[in-house]
């Protein structure tokens, strides 16, 4: 058993969705298709959320009809025969009817929000699955919401999904196609939720666990992960192994063709995770697994960024080895759900940085009864380095500080795994480091 996800981009025209029913039905493995909603409607979508937030209701009905008007043009072209335009046609209309209904409700809620974001996900797999039982292929649409489900804390319940899949599967054996939405899910309320945005590739990752399947394939738009990002650096180029735990960091810190949660399920089952380009089948991609063959004995592997950082700098007030103090800190911060990315200190101070200032000012009035505290520095970027740092490998931090000459560096941080060097910068430098950094670090 394979499990195969598609972004928005591999589904967002109708040839699209052609070419991936050419590579599922190409590939002989039994799979499960996690699908995305189509390119642009989820952010439409929350385009006609924000319209009934601010009570424009006529501008909320006009959106719809305007996001409908693609999906009819859509369906044209998607399906061959007139039976199976008709079926298209009908999800339409049952989705928009539904679409209308939300807009309809007052008060326009975050329950509202939520059942009118997943539409994206639910369009696209109805009409996805339509399209191959047009086709005659042995697919069968499995609704997410039957078996995704998440705690009160947000977090997906493994034991529940993994039960409940198994259970459905057993139903639907003779099926060599199976059909899922990404993204969407039911809390304990029995709402229906998310898996935050970016969540399709999380979705397909706990099902690749719960089914212990063979491999897990997420298809996108570039030839799997890149050293750098290409989009501001020349001359970067795919990387075709990584590790679990190289994978992390790397998404964690930016990567932006994986979500920072994929891996965790995958890892935990043994489940190799593998990065495809749907523009380019045939490439090779990026695999990911518990160990890579070690051919390439490259030190350095990949580089990310991750903006909008905001940098924290607390002081002691007691005298020095004030017992407490690092526990005192990060009680406040655990308070607040507020992770910290870096952290650096010395005997009576600690500076940290933060992606998240929805807290922040709470954070800041409880650390200042037994603190002193300067100005953050926001705007801040973390620039994560990649690679086998192991402790045998000399001269790694004097390459990245040599790459760095002349680019002023807030913080760094060293040492915490044999996989990670971050670098904490103002955003303003970062093109000028990625660029300085590939041509330091890398032959290209």
């Amino acid at each position: 058993m394979h499990v195969w996800k598609f972004g928005g981009t591999s589904v967002g025209k109708p040839e699209r969705m052609h070419s991936i029913r050419n590579l599922v039905t190409g590939d002989p493995n039994r799979k499960i298709i996690v699908l995305s909603a189509l390119s642009g409607t989820t952010n439409a979508l929350l385009s006609i959320a924000e319209s009934l937030k601010s009570n424009q209701e006529e501008e909320a009905i006009e959106k719809a009809e305007h996001l409908k008007a693609h999906y009819d043009s859509f369906v044209r072209e998607l399906y061959k025969t007139s039976e199976g335009l008709a079926k298209g046609q009908q999800i339409i209309e049952n989705e928009f009817s539904m679409i209308r209904s939300l807009i309809r409700i007052r008060p326009f809620t975050l329950k509202q929000e939520k059942e009118l974001v997943a539409e994206g996900e639910l369009l696209s797999t109805q009409m996805f699955a339509a399209y191959l039982d047009e086709q005659g292929e042995s697919a069968v649409l499995l609704p997410a919401l039957e078996f995704m489900r998440i705690d009160a804390d947000g977090e997906p319940e493994l034991d529940v999904i993994e039960q409940k899949l198994r259970d459905i599967l057993k139903s639907h054996q003779d099926k060599q196609l199976i059909v899922t939405q990404g993204f969407i899910c039911r809390n304990p309320r029995g709402e229906v939720d998310n898996l935050k945005r970016g969540g399709s590739d999380y979705t397909a990752s706990l099902i690749g666990g719960a089914v212990r399947a063979d491999e897990i394939q997420i298809w996108t738009d570039i030839d799997g992960m890149h050293n750098n990002d290409p989009r501001i650096v020349k001359n970067t180029f795919p990387i075709r192994e990584l590790t679990f735990d190289e994978a992390a960091e790397l998404a964690y810190f930016g990567a932006k063709i994986l979500h920072p949660s994929t891996i965790t399920p995958a890892k935990m089952r043994g489940v190799p995770v593998r990065l495809k380009n749907t523009m380019d089948p045939e490439a090779p991609g990026t695999l990911i697994a518990d160990k890579t063959s070690g051919d390439s004995g490259a030190v350095f592997k990949a580089i990310a960024a991750k903006d909008n950082i905001t940098a924290l700098y607390i002081h002691s007030t007691r005298m020095l080895n004030a017992y407490g103090f690092l526990r005192r800190i990060f009680d406040i911060f655990e308070k607040y759900k507020t992770p910290v990315d870096m952290i650096t200190t010395s005997e009576v101070s600690v500076s940290v940085t933060i992606d998240n200032t929805e807290n922040l000012a709470a954070i800041q009035a409880e650390l200042s009864q037994f603190c002193e505290l300067e100005e953050p520095d926001y705007d801040q970027t973390i620039i994560c380095i990649v690679g086998n740092f192991s402790a045998d490998n000399s001269g790694i931090a004097l390459q990245v500080l040599k790459a760095m000459e002349g680019i002023p560096i807030r913080m760094i941080s060293y040492g915490g795994t044999e996989h990670n060097i971050s670098l904490l910068l103002h955003g303003k430098h970062k093109a000028e480091a990625l660029n300085a950094l590939n041509a330091g670090l890398f032959s290209v």
